[in-house]
């Protein structure tokens, strides 16, 4: 069932965040600081654009979601979690050795996962041959790439961005999760990144710049993005690393951090209060 209602996206937004801090709490492990910029981002895929069913996740039909930013898993399980692909009460045993949830998403073990991923900037070849393929089957599916901006320094991400434009992939949407940190500092710091927008349309995608946290605005660029024809798009989401959580927010320092018990606590705590009621 497609939900439209804003404070109901937003409110799905804040349980993926919650969801993503109790994973990376009990294992002790994970990368919360950008698993939480992308949360309103999946929220809006998965219960407002994306045409799938957790009943029948291999439908050929489906559309694709591929998480290039393979190490912010937590965000990606509990997104599944939410919808209805598997039960909740697996997502504790992330990055257990026994579990399925590993660090980064397995398509072979893990229904709802289209693409395996974890060496930064696969992902979105990967997508690209999707969304080539899905011409080729004339299948009428979308794909739906999402990349971290540290992760655009890498050169494969731009020669597939050649290739998704010299084949005027419009059933491609890539979004940029652009929270401005990577592991080690401020993009611009780190590979001198900047002019995202104007660098993807040098490469001859459609670019669409928004507030990545405003579930409006990111509906209305998934509908520009649909309407667009004979080229893809890129939608730079821009975003707050550790998003809804004070002490996180804008920290480069929990891009691979987990919090202890009291921290846990306190980010959920604050998480909770910012739920719309009704």
């Amino acid at each position: 069932m497609k939900i439209t209602k804003v404070e109901a996206l937003a409110n799905i937004a804040n349980d993926i965040r919650i969801g993503t801090l109790e994973q990376v709490y009990e294992a002790q492990s994970g990368h919360p600081g950008g698993a939480l910029s992308c949360s309103d981002i999946l929220a809006v895929l998965y219960f407002n654009q994306m045409n799938i069913d957790p009943k029948q996740p291999e439908a050929p039909g489906r559309d694709r979601f591929v998480l290039s930013k393979g190490h912010c898993s937590p965000a990606l399980y509990a997104t599944l979690a939410r919808k209805g692909y598997f039960d909740k009460a697996v997502l504790t045993g992330f990055r257990n050795i026994d579990s399925n949830l590993q660090g980064h998403p397995d398509m072979r073990k893990i229904p709802g996962v289209d693409m395996t991923t974890g060496s930064l900037g696969q992902g979105f070849s990967a997508a690209v041959g999707m969304a080539i393929g899905s011409k080729m089957d004339s299948a009428g599916c979308r794909v739906y790439c999402l990349v971290g901006d540290g992760e655009i320094e890498e050169g494969q991400i731009w020669e597939a961005a050649m290739t998704a434009s010299k084949n005027k992939l419009d059933n491609l949407c890539v979004i940029v999760d652009h929270n401005g940190l990577q592991i080690d500092g401020k993009i611009e710091d780190v590979a001198g990144l900047v002019d995202i927008k104007e660098k993807f349309e040098s490469f001859g995608f459609y670019s669409i710049e928004i507030d990545g946290h405003d579930i409006e605005e990111i509906i209305h660029a998934f509908q520009s993005a649909r309407q667009e024809k004979g080229r893809p798009t890129v939608i730079i989401a821009n975003t707050v690393k550790g998003k809804g959580v004070s002490f996180m927010e804008g920290k480069a320092e929990w891009h691979g951090k987990a919090p202890n018990k009291e921290q846990c606590e306190e980010a959920i705590n604050e998480l909770k209060l910012q739920h719309f009621i009704g």
